[in-house]
């Protein structure tokens, strides 16, 4: 695997002008920003920019473009055995075809690693960019953003597998600090009744979703709300204070019957930016994965790249405008999919938001609606909604429980999409496709299908 990248390394120092081509989620963002900073302290001539998928619209334009070489970051695996007259470079972690072992393709699947946990596009093109040059270890810490924005700490509460090498680095440069900590979005920035409020993962049962009982239960454990005029937030806190609200929610779980299990998903490893100032979005992975998402995912990369490469002036002010409109969107996102109710299938669960949900953020409302309290967690859900070009965005999220049962959801959507003339593609638990429109009962049918069959193996 070293080698792979040392020799990705090698072809793009020999190239004199890159063109890099990568994702709109926060891992894609992270992933380009890698690449143009690699470039940048190249020397090398280089141009980026950032697309949902790789469609054939797409690659037509990067044909008649015809550049020297193309980095595709964070996707790029589903076409590494087609279009052999482009001279490309792939660091990805997406689920690739089996004959796509390729000198020019660098993905974890292709030497035994599971790119849903063990390493993610950024890191795919951190792990090239270090083989570039050594001092490119500073750069791990935007691959650790990227690692969690893509969700790869959900498994074990904390980055495995390759990840982990990457947090190191991160640690050894002093761009990165790790503590065991409570795992729920918003530490940093988060009034605390908030940050109880939109709990997930695990739910606190009584207190996720209701602001009141995150306020009763605070102040039942004495817990100031505020100082002075100011709320507080959760780093805030001192030691004691936290080990109380933690052991209280721990033992919430284990009263209401939800076991050993769910009640240690309470605490997890954090990974805090040593650079970044605390209390703000920029200090933990996560919040600042998530402000990347609010950029990308509105048509405005350029504003989450200027950010990951180091502006604190005018492009974070704007990163930071659309963020709170990213979160308006989400609530809305929410209770749209909440009024457009659940559909269950036998082997599946879904809702259609239509033109209700941009296409751009439909899988994070899919994510947070299998999170909540009242979505079945024992089939997979499917988020549908439409795109500007009048196709059908589908995305899918399931449990780790499923997922150790068999189900591959990156495979399953891929193979129904294929037989729509659509495209899929993605991990084991989470995937998405775009589909014609008006085809969304045949998808179904031919996803279930699939399904039944990798449960029933």
């Amino acid at each position: 695997m070293r080698q792979r990248a040392a020799d990705l390394a090698q072809r793009l120092r020999r190239s004199s002008a890159v063109h890099v081509v990568t994702h709109i989620d926060a891992d894609g963002i992270t992933a380009g920003a890698i690449a143009s900073e690699t470039l940048r302290r190249l020397g090398k001539q280089y141009t980026i920019e950032c697309v949902k998928q790789l469609d054939e619209t797409v690659i037509t334009k990067l044909l008649n473009e015809n550049h020297e070489l193309v980095w595709f970051t964070d996707l790029g695996s589903g076409i590494s055995t087609q279009y052999p007259e482009m001279n490309k470079v792939i660091t990805d972690h997406h689920e690739c075809p089996p004959d796509s072992n390729l000198s020019f393709h660098f993905n974890p699947h292709l030497f035994g690693h599971d790119g849903s946990y063990e390493l993610s596009g950024a890191g795919a093109t951190y792990l090239v960019a270090k083989q570039v040059d050594g001092h490119n270890t500073d750069l791990s810490s935007l691959a650790i953003v990227g690692a969690i924005g893509d969700l790869q700490d959900r498994r074990f509460c904390a980055l495995h597998g390759l990840n982990t090498e990457i947090v190191k680095d991160g640690r050894d440069a002093g761009v990165l600090h790790t503590i065991q900590d409570l795992r729920y979005f918003g530490k940093e920035t988060r009034p605390l009744a908030k940050l109880l409020q939109y709990a997930s993962d695990p739910l606190i049962p009584g207190i996720s979703g209701r602001e009141d009982a995150c306020v009763a239960f605070l102040q039942e454990l004495q817990i100031r709300l505020k100082d002075g005029d100011t709320w507080r937030t959760w780093v805030t806190l001192d030691k004691d204070e936290k080990r109380t609200i933690i052991s209280n929610i721990v033992q919430m779980l284990l009263v209401k019957g939800f076991g050993y299990q769910t009640a240690t998903r309470v605490l997890g490893e954090s990974y805090l930016l040593s650079r970044e100032q605390p209390g703000t979005e920029l200090h933990d992975a996560k919040e600042f994965a998530t402000l990347l998402n609010s950029t990308a995912r509105y048509g405005q990369y350029e504003v989450g790249l200027q950010v990951c490469l180091g502006d604190r002036g005018k492009w974070l002010k704007e990163a930071l405008s659309l963020l709170k409109g990213h979160r308006h969107n989400l609530v809305e996102g929410l209770q749209f999919a909440r009024e457009e109710k659940i559909q269950k299938r036998a082997h599946l669960q879904y809702f259609h938001a239509g033109d209700g949900i941009r296409d751009t953020i439909i899988g994070i409302v899919t994510n947070m609606m299998l999170n909540a309290e009242e979505t079945d967690k024992d089939l997979p859900l499917l988020g549908f909604a439409h795109t500007e070009n009048g196709e059908v965005k589908v995305s899918a999220r399931a449990t780790q429980a499923l997922v150790d049962r068999g189900l591959d959801l990156g495979v399953a959507l891929t193979k129904a999409a294929k037989e729509l003339h659509g495209a899929g593609g993605g991990h084991n638990i989470a995937a998405g496709a775009t589909i014609p429109k008006g085809k969304e009962e045949e998808f179904l049918d031919l996803l279930e299908s699939n399904i039944k069959t990798q449960l029933a193996l």
